[in-house]
């Protein structure tokens, strides 16, 4: 079918800053960059690791991603570099302190939900990461690379059953949107598009 101006064209793969190809979303700003060329997509396992990723998705809800990026450091330690045992002690104080922190996303609905799931995390039989990783095989099976931003899907059949487990077990702000935002970041998928030049490194 011919483009028109009523169908966007697909966005493909763009050069970068050093002639590259990478996903667009990738290209600039720098913070987006280096998040697309050294973490987004790389497999990533451990408990308080999962739980990081997990937390900064549900708090991303709404926001750019961007946002979240520039206050990292601050989420990591506002929240006790996401120690789960940590978190999962806050009380009424921490939660004040966390409503009062400008350098994080001050919503009192995420903040409840990162200690609910600090508890919830805590008491998994097997751990957090265990629990997400048995996902990463349904989550790629009989995928072909994207080629470009329309054909990656805001959540599949894999995150609604990841969503579901981990509601199941406590967990909040975890729909499978968010669900599967984690997965991408976590590499339980590989989301690169096609012809980025990161998805075979």
């Amino acid at each position: 079918m011919a483009e028109t101006d009523d169908v966007p064209a697909p966005r493909g793969a763009e050069p970068g800053p050093d002639g590259r190809l990478r996903c667009p979303w990738g290209v600039n700003p720098p913070e987006y960059l280096t998040y697309h060329d050294e973490e987004w997509g790389r497999p990533v396992r451990g408990d308080q690791a999962i739980f990081e990723r997990l937390t900064l998705e549900a708090f991303q809800s709404g926001l750019s991603w961007l946002t979240i990026l520039r206050k990292r450091e601050n989420f990591r330690k506002a929240f006790a570099g996401f120690d789960i045992e940590k978190v999962a002690q806050f009380g009424d104080d921490d939660f004040q302190r966390l409503m009062g922190d400008a350098g994080i996303v001050r919503n009192k609905a995420k903040i409840n939900a990162a200690i609910t799931n600090a508890r919830a995390a805590l008491v998994l039989p097997g751990g957090l990461s265990d629990l997400v990783w048995r996902y990463a095989e349904a989550g790629n099976s009989g995928r072909r690379p994207p080629a470009s931003l329309r054909d990656v899907p805001a959540s599949t059949e894999a995150s609604r059953q990841l969503s579901r487990e981990l509601r199941k077990n406590g967990f909040t702000f975890t729909g499978p949107v968010t669900a599967y935002a984690a997965m991408q970041a976590c590499g339980l998928v590989n989301d690169h598009l096609a012809e980025c030049f990161v998805r075979t490194r």
